[in-house]
């Protein structure tokens, strides 16, 4: 009975206490231990809170999304391309948000995060760095790019207040016909990706941004995309284990802090229909268990209809979510506050024990990765000053090492074709054709007198016999080629006998079907530095030193 009472009074006296000193994410402590203690002062609601990431459609940040993080201290954010057009707004918007978590219950302040892979995906537009992506760093092969990559687009985001960046992708270059990865890849080799994407991870570590690798268990092997359908790859896991999950099996070694589960379905594993998003033998079993992965695990967008349409409705699929494992789960659009998707899972905490436990240790697991990464020296500023927005961005020293990357990875695809260097007096009358401004700037820089012929993605069918006329006047035609549409285009060429240098840009497999072209230079990006280093390597002012990432 003492034993009781004594109990009963400590009860009542760490009430007490909390309410006059009550817990705050800036409290001393380790992680592990202030996260519990928190987590366990939280209502269900609020920690429930923690496990959503939410968008909102327009440059302004929604009435709506700032009802989320006010009135239920939601655990994140997730900028997205249609929020980032002018970058000093965006700075005030990340102030904003951060001003109104940090004024919730515990202090808490959100993660705020996006894609800023490099290359193809660079969702921080405005005044951030063009860069040569990952099938750049793949075809320089130095991981020591791979790691100034990933520190100088954290160093930027870091500017702006972005604390989490969704990279690198280690998805493999496994289906040539992808839509999805492509030039995302760091390419073929599973050990190689492995390597370069932990060197991509400790860049942004050393610039305080929280990398994030996706899409688990792999994106590479398909040419459908998870936006739309649940792609099925057809694969056993012994496959899986020895190819898609290496990158996975060394960066957790290595200490990632999140992991992005993909909408992806594969059939001959024990997950049989299940997308990996929402499987718990891919999240526990494999992930967790046989890889040993400590991070935290959020899902790519589950307004995605690669998710919903298995679960059936985004309520269900967001629960689904959550007890596969996930400990976020992402959505692009901001619902409302009573929205099922919140509602329904406030009912399932209630209804089940079980869900109810899996929603506070997803809260906990989030918040460890918020307290290793969002307090003390080097984290990422919650509220951006803006006078370095307007000064440091684009990053000075980042501009010259994005342009030596480019540089390093320009690769000639077919080294016996005795064209390059290419010069004025050798190419005689010269004609440029495709879709970039970027490529007529460095065109022209390289061939002052070259005559041009611009299309674009529209007028690619009148291209096809409107381009003729013109290659017919020329020696020699330089052609950007970056993708099916232009694939057309070129091809309309080749009865004519003349020149043909292809200067590829993105993916460098369409160019396996035109062997008839006279000689084909790759760069991996349509950044600037990328049309650049490609021209610089045609009339040979530097070396192509970069070799095809794949095979």
């Amino acid at each position: 009975m003492k034993s009781l009472r004594a109990a009963f009074f400590f009860l009542l006296s760490f009430f007490f206490i909390f309410q006059l000193f009550p817990l705050s994410f800036t409290d001393p402590g380790t992680p592990e231990d202030l996260a519990a203690a928190i987590e366990s002062a939280m209502s269900d609601e609020q920690a429930l809170a923690q496990t959503f990431m939410l968008g909102w459609v327009g440059a302004e940040p929604s009435p709506l999304i700032m009802d989320w993080i006010r009135d239920r201290n939601i655990g994140g954010v997730k900028i997205f391309g249609w929020n980032t057009g002018d970058t000093l707004r965006l700075a005030r918007t990340v102030g904003a948000l951060q001003e109104i978590s940090l004024a919730g219950p515990f202090k808490i302040p959100l993660l705020v995060a996006t894609d800023q892979e490099g290359g193809w995906i660079r969702h921080v537009k405005g005044s951030t760095s063009e860069t040569p992506g990952n099938m750049a760093i793949g075809a320089s092969g130095y991981p020591r790019d791979a790691y100034l990559a990933g520190y100088y687009i954290g160093k930027e985001l870091a500017v702006l207040g972005i604390n989490m960046n969704f990279a690198p992708t280690v998805d493999l270059f496994t289906n040539r016909d992808s839509v999805l990865i492509g030039p995302r890849a760091f390419g073929s080799d599973p050990v190689k990706a492995g390597i370069l994407g932990a060197a991509f991870m400790k860049g942004q570590q050393a610039a305080g941004v929280i990398p994030t690798a996706k899409h688990y268990p792999g994106h590479g092997d398909t040419d459908l995309d998870s936006h739309g359908v649940l792609p099925k790859i057809d694969v056993p896991f012994e496959t899986l284990w020895e190819r898609e999950l290496v990158p996975y099996r060394m960066l957790a070694v290595e200490g990632l802090p999140a992991v992005m589960s993909g909408h992806l379905a594969f059939p001959k594993t024990s997950a049989a229909s299940v997308p990996a998003s929402l499987s718990s033998w891919f999240l526990k079993d494999v992930l967790r268990e046989k890889i040993g992965y400590k991070g935290i695990i959020i899902t790519d967008d589950l307004m995605m209809n690669g998710a919903t349409a298995w679960a059936g409705s985004l309520s269900r699929t967001a629960k689904q979510a959550l007890m596969a494992g996930n400990d976020i789960v992402m959505l692009s659009k901001t619902p409302n506050l009573f929205d099922p998707v919140w509602s329904f899972l406030v009912s399932s905490m209630k209804d089940d024990a079980e869900f109810r436990l899996r929603v506070r240790d997803a809260a906990r697991r989030t918040l460890v990765v918020k307290m290793r990464y969002l307090k003390g020296e080097g984290k990422v500023p919650y509220i951006p000053d803006l006078k370095r927005v307007e000064t440091e961005l684009p990053d000075s020293e980042g501009a010259a090492f994005f342009l030596n990357l480019a540089a390093r990875s320009v690769t000639i695809v077919n080294p016996a074709a005795a064209v390059f260097p290419l010069t004025p007096e050798s190419a005689g009358n010269v004609l440029l054709a495709g879709q970039y401004g970027d490529f007529f700037r460095s065109g022209k820089a390289a061939f002052p007198n070259a005559a041009t012929y611009s299309y674009s993605e529209s007028q690619a069918a009148s291209a096809v016999s409107g381009i003729v006329p013109y290659a017919r006047n020329a020696d020699t035609i330089i052609f950007c080629l970056s993708g099916a549409t232009d694939l057309r285009v070129l091809r309309s060429l080749e009865g004519l006998h003349k020149k043909v240098i292809v200067l590829s840009i993105l993916s460098p497999v369409h160019l396996e079907s035109v062997p008839w072209v006279s000689g084909a230079v790759a760069v991996y990006s349509y950044a600037p530095e990328s049309f650049a280093a490609g021209f610089s390597a045609i009339i040979g002012r530097i070396p192509a030193g970069g070799i095809l990432p794949y095979e």
